[in-house]
């Protein structure tokens, strides 16, 4: 078993990293803001990138809401649906575009229910994924704001 399985499946302890993690960046804003997001972007792209892939085989999509999907990465889904599932999870739980994964909202729920905080969020529609954040810092777009935008040419 890996380092970031057995992670995944703690999903209590990463919801209480996460809120630490949070707390810090916010700490840390005033510095971020000073130096501008650009740069704390060019800062943190990569640290956070390799994290994130190693802890929850993320695809750095630049709104990250790990804490909203019971710490799966919704990104990781083959049909990268960020509200789900989509109706094709098969009888064992598995995925219906990969037989061999099971279904990354199956997982998401089942470590939705073992969180403390976040757990309900799990019910939240969310929006649409911004593919113009992708690749970029999550922590730096949630401290800038950027991630809860309006797209151009969104309604």
């Amino acid at each position: 078993m890996s380092l970031g399985s057995w992670l995944r499946d703690r999903p209590a302890f990463l919801e209480r990293i996460y809120q630490g993690a949070e707390w810090l960046f916010r700490r840390l804003d005033p510095l971020f803001k000073r130096a501008g997001y650009d740069r704390a972007n060019r800062w943190l792209r990569k640290p956070e990138d390799w994290a994130k892939q190693v802890v929850f085989d993320c695809r750095m999509c630049g709104q990250c809401i790990l804490h909203s999907t019971g710490m799966t990465c919704p990104m990781s889904c083959p049909k990268n649906l960020r509200n789900g599932p989509c109706g094709g999870v098969r009888a064992n739980g598995h995925c219906e575009v990969k037989p061999e994964m099971r279904c990354v909202w199956v997982q998401a729920f089942e470590r939705s229910q073992k969180m403390n905080v976040y757990g309900a969020e799990l019910l939240w529609i969310q929006p649409p994924v911004n593919r113009q954040l992708e690749g970029t810092s999550a922590w730096i777009n949630m401290l800038s704001g950027v991630d809860k935008e309006t797209p151009k040419g969104w309604q």
